[in-house]
């Protein structure tokens, strides 16, 4: 199907800070599955333009792209100051990683329906909004 060349511009869209590139990557009836997003186009669109507002030197590399049939699957490294505030959390000023596996539907030459896993506990953890016991500290379970 030679659709790997989305998730190539995915990446590039979003380290070139350019949400018009990202949104016409998408079909007109996408549909994304991720919790962040609102649904349709302009949820997704939306989510990451909050993503690029808070950080603002984010570089996003595709490591890996297979696809099979309609399906494509990425393996993304986002990295970036957190500088804005960002899901109600206040900027650190420190560089922060995120990674990514997601998988897409493509119809019509278009990214049309989107899952993925993301490191999320240890983004919150960098973010500031999760903690967890020093080395050693093992809390107690209570039933």
């Amino acid at each position: 199907m030679f659709s790997k060349h989305l998730a190539y511009s995915f990446a590039q869209a979003l380290t070139e800070r350019d949400p018009k590139l990202y949104a016409s990557l998408l079909h007109p009836e996408y549909v994304n599955h991720n919790a962040f997003a609102a649904p349709g186009k302009a949820g997704s669109v939306a989510v990451f333009e909050g993503f690029l507002h808070a950080f603002p030197d984010l570089r996003v590399t595709l490591e890996d792209a297979v696809e099979e049939g309609d399906t494509l699957a990425g393996r993304c490294r986002y990295v970036g100051t957190f500088m804005q505030p960002f899901l109600s959390y206040l900027p650190t000023g420190r560089q922060l990683e995120l990674r990514s596996i997601d998988l897409w539907t493509v119809r019509d030459g278009k990214l049309a329906e989107h899952w993925d896993e993301l490191n999320t506990l240890d983004f919150f953890l960098q973010l500031g909004a999760a903690t967890t016991p020093p080395p050693g500290v093992h809390p107690e379970v209570t039933h």
